[in-house]
């Protein structure tokens, strides 16, 4: 896109404010500058470039999970003891990142935070587009995926049932539940988002498709106030999701007898990590996007310092629990646990280990200062290093946890494969591809959601008599 042409079609100046949203804006700014990012905004060569990598990764994702259906999981690194490598590692990793989005649209409109508004919709599409990627591990591990349904309580004339004890039964059960949630609230805020770029579409074809997945949205009374209601609804369904989830993906660890697993911290240490990385990951999406698209004025500083905030005390409470974790493995006086951490340290993996603990805990002190969080690429910077601090940490959990057992004759090591790395790669290809879609054909910013922003901001500003 020729950037004079880019300057034309963002004719509202970029402003930096510390408020929620720039001030200036009415109705009809709010309505033409997101609905025109998705009607009039020609396809950028940047845009075409981003989509045509991720599409190139995707490819690469059909390659691999080709081969490894038709081959087996032996093509991957796994071996015995170590069961579990990348795929277990990228499922934990992508939930986790999905987590960002149900807490900002659900927990944070229950409070009544104005400062969601802006980053919300898009964070809610993170959310389905990472749960998507997360649920192709667990099916490619099974290695016979077609056979996928045993997990779950179908009506067997044979009287088989699964296995409810199984905490991999329970995954299967709060990952769909959480897909299913957060994909109605997703799906149910963009409706008046849909109905206006039904109404402003000026192709035939265009008002057609909007208008038919706009579910015929008029905006009366009686559709605001269904549509309050349901909101309400679904936001008090997502808030526990976003505690029991993630809790009950750490029971796959917490219920075993392995050192390095069999702890009672896990269930709030991994919903904090998943916090963490769900935040890094809406960082750094927004970053590009608030550049890209000259968003300044709708995703302001405030927005940013508020982020780093978040991502500041998140990464605090997973510092605890490493700390807690070190504590215990020695205060407990259990010699193999002990021994656990003391091979997490100086062992053959203490490299990762000692990376994760610079990316996780050391690296993101500096979100004390707040020039740091008000400075975007510093911001955008420090994200990356937390994501991969955070995928570094479930691989240490995992593999360092199984690759030495009780018996020193079962020892051995995991070393990831071409297909590891081609399978885990792909999902970024996966989820990008999703996403460069997400924002060229929906709006990335609820419409309907800033308009009541700038009423509200209007009210507070006005001389009360």
């Amino acid at each position: 896109m020729d950037p004079a042409e880019n300057d034309k079609l963002t004719s509202t100046a970029v402003v930096e404010t510390d408020e929620v949203l720039a001030p200036g804006h009415t109705y009809r700014s709010v309505s033409d500058r997101v609905s025109d990012m998705v009607l009039t905004w020609p396809v950028g060569y940047r845009w075409a470039a981003g989509l045509a990598l991720a599409l190139g990764l995707l490819f690469v994702l059909n390659v691999a999970l080709g081969w490894v259906f038709t081959i087996g999981v032996g093509v991957w690194g796994i071996n015995i003891p170590v069961g579990w490598g990348f795929a277990i590692t990228n499922f934990v990793w992508w939930i986790g990142i999905g987590h960002a989005g149900t807490l900002i649209s659900a927990f944070l409109l229950l409070m009544r935070q104005k400062w969601r508004t802006s980053i919300n919709r898009f964070a809610e599409a993170m959310t389905i587009f990472a749960v998507a990627c997360a649920g192709l591990f667990p099916l490619a591990h099974m290695g016979r995926p077609w056979l996928f349904y045993w997990m779950l309580p179908y009506p067997d004339t044979m009287g088989v049932w699964p296995q409810f004890r199984s905490p991999l039964v329970w995954d299967v059960f709060a990952v769909s539940t959480y897909l299913t949630v957060s994909l109605l609230f997703w799906y149910t805020g963009l409706l008046p988002d849909l109905a206006t770029l039904r109404d402003r579409a000026k192709k035939r074809v265009t008002k057609m498709i909007y208008g038919i997945i706009a579910l015929g949205w008029r905006g009366s009374a009686e559709h605001w106030s269904r549509y309050e209601t349901c909101s309400l609804l679904l936001a008090g369904l997502s808030t526990p999701l976003v505690v029991s989830v993630h809790t009950v993906v750490s029971f796959d660890f917490t219920i075993a007898v392995i050192p390095g697993w069999h702890s009672t911290i896990f269930p709030p240490y991994f919903v904090a990590g998943a916090i963490y990385s769900g935040f890094a990951m809406v960082l750094t999406l927004a970053i590009p996007l608030r550049k890209y698209y000259h968003l300044e004025d709708f995703i302001t500083m405030k927005h940013l310092d508020f982020m780093g905030k978040v991502m500041l005390a998140t990464g605090l409470v997973v510092a605890y629990s490493y700390i807690m974790e070190a504590f215990m493995a020695f205060y407990s006086g259990n010699p193999y646990d002990r021994y656990m951490m003391m091979n997490r340290m100086t062992g053959p993996y203490a490299k990762v280990f000692w990376t994760l603990i610079f990316c996780n805990l050391i690296g993101p002190q500096v979100l004390w200062i707040s020039k740091i969080r008000r400075n975007p690429w510093f911001l955008f910077a420090i994200s990356l290093v937390v994501q991969t601090g955070m995928w570094l940490e479930r691989f240490v959990i995992i593999v360092t946890s199984l690759h030495r057992d009780f018996l020193p004759s079962s020892w051995g090591m995991f070393y990831p494969t071409r297909w590891d790395w081609m399978t885990f790669l792909g999902t970024l290809g996966l989820f990008f591809t999703l996403f460069y879609l997400f924002i060229r054909f929906m709006p990335m910013i609820a419409i309907h959601e800033l308009r009541d922003l700038v009423h509200k901001t209007e009210h507070e500003k006005a001389p009360a008599h």
